[in-house]
């Protein structure tokens, strides 16, 4: 036996494998094509206001919430300054240390995430949670953290922000 060989996929997990490779591809096209049909902005957009709303006193630095919404800095910064253009989000310097950018949900920020988030959930809820049982829903926690926790500490668990 050729110890170069990979360990290739079985029939079952290469078809479960190609599931959830699909549905990575799928959900955030259809989520996205929900907030924007409802509320003219995108996903990440969305994540950036909601990851703002659940931050201490509305706010988080520009490298934390970057992590949080899963895109680059570069990335954040356009998306900040399409925010900022709305009056959605305001960002300063973080006083206590200069070379930190913070982003702040503003009043209106607020408001739109509120406006937002019902429509959304109902999304989540009718792509994610109402095709599923309550034991499937268990499973997908303790599997999507499981695979979390194989990616890596980096990743975000519910309920955790980054230092």
């Amino acid at each position: 036996m050729d110890t170069n060989e990979p360990h290739w996929l079985t029939d079952e997990e290469r078809q479960s494998w190609l599931a959830l490779f699909i549905t990575l591809l799928r959900l955030p096209a259809a989520l996205d094509a929900q907030l924007q049909r409802d509320a003219d902005i995108s996903h990440f957009e969305y994540q950036v206001l909601a990851g703002l709303s659940e931050g201490p006193e509305r706010t988080l630095r520009m490298s934390t919430l970057a992590v949080l919404a899963a895109g680059s800095l570069s990335r954040l910064s356009h998306v900040v300054t399409r925010l900022e253009k709305q009056g959605w989000v305001r960002r300063t310097p973080d006083p206590t240390d200069g070379r930190y950018t913070l982003a702040i949900l503003t009043d209106a920020g607020l408001e739109k995430v509120v406006a937002t988030a019902p429509r959304h959930v109902e999304e989540v809820r009718r792509l994610v949670f109402d095709p599923l049982t309550k034991a499937q829903v268990k499973q997908l926690r303790e599997i999507g953290g499981r695979i979390n926790r194989a990616i890596g500490p980096e990743g975000l668990y519910p309920g955790q922000l980054p230092n």
